[in-house]
């Protein structure tokens, strides 16, 4: 009955449902093969394809998929040269990872029929979570006790101290819940736009020329938007590495 009445009526949300394609139970826990985990995989192969065809045929030259592996490569790049500095570099490769990752997720979540990987926040508070304990246990290896300075800004009155540590913890430890809310909720919104103007043109026939347009002008705007919040994504990331490298709060 349930699948009769999904079957039934369609809304915008439908697109960001999880199904299982494989069920699996591991110890009490459902551990199935869903939706979700086949896009992940699709997206690391596409990653992976994008990047070994850009770079299989490397000429002095570029051509139009090698410019765009180093365009993304120089991006990402100058973000960590610029937001972390020299020690920067061994981090690189990881947060080049995420912004792939995230952009390809993003991306393809925009073809139609296909699953946004990145509208679900359980996946990106996955990776702001992993982001920031591997942060938080950076800054504690390299400064020991002195990681808790963080929290102090220099050149607080140290009667202002007992009001803002406390706002500064709380604004450390909310980092993961605005990154992964941050990317989720603009994926989610603009694919449930895009899914709604849709519904307007098919409903109208010849009359929805309007709708038509508007989905147009949406749909490059998400195109823009993705790439943003990959970005974003990244540079928040090359931010939190370099509070806990350098202790400068931002």
């Amino acid at each position: 009955m349930a699948e009769e009445a999904h079957g039934a009526a369609h809304g915008p949300l439908d697109q960001f449902e999880i199904h299982r394609i494989w069920e699996l139970e591991m110890f009490g826990i459902d551990a199935s093969f869903t939706n979700s985990a086949l896009w992940m995989l699709i997206v690391v192969a596409a990653i992976t394809l994008f990047l070994t065809m850009s770079m299989s045929g490397r000429a002095m030259v570029p051509g139009r998929w090698q410019s765009l592996a180093e365009a993304a490569y120089g991006l990402i790049a100058g973000a960590v040269r610029d937001n972390v500095g020299s020690e920067g570099r061994a981090y690189f490769p990881f947060v080049f990872t995420l912004f792939m990752f995230v952009l390809f997720a993003n991306f393809l979540g925009l073809i139609p029929f296909s699953f946004t990987v990145t509208s679900h926040i359980i996946v990106t508070f996955a990776m702001a979570a992993f982001i920031f304990v591997g942060v938080t246990v950076l800054g504690l290896v390299r400064h020991r006790f002195r990681f808790f300075t963080l929290f102090s800004p220099p050149g607080v009155p140290v009667y202002l101290a007992p009001l803002l540590v406390p706002i500064e913890i709380i604004g450390y430890l909310t980092r993961p819940i605005s990154l992964s809310v941050r990317l989720a909720a603009n994926m989610l919104a603009g694919h449930t736009m895009l899914e709604v103007f849709a519904g307007f043109v098919v409903a109208m026939g010849i009359f929805g020329i309007a709708p038509f347009v508007a989905v147009i002008a949406i749909y490059a705007l998400e195109v823009i938007v993705a790439f943003l919040q990959a970005y974003v994504f990244a540079v928040l990331t090359c931010l939190y590495l370099s509070d806990a490298i350098h202790l400068h709060p931002h």
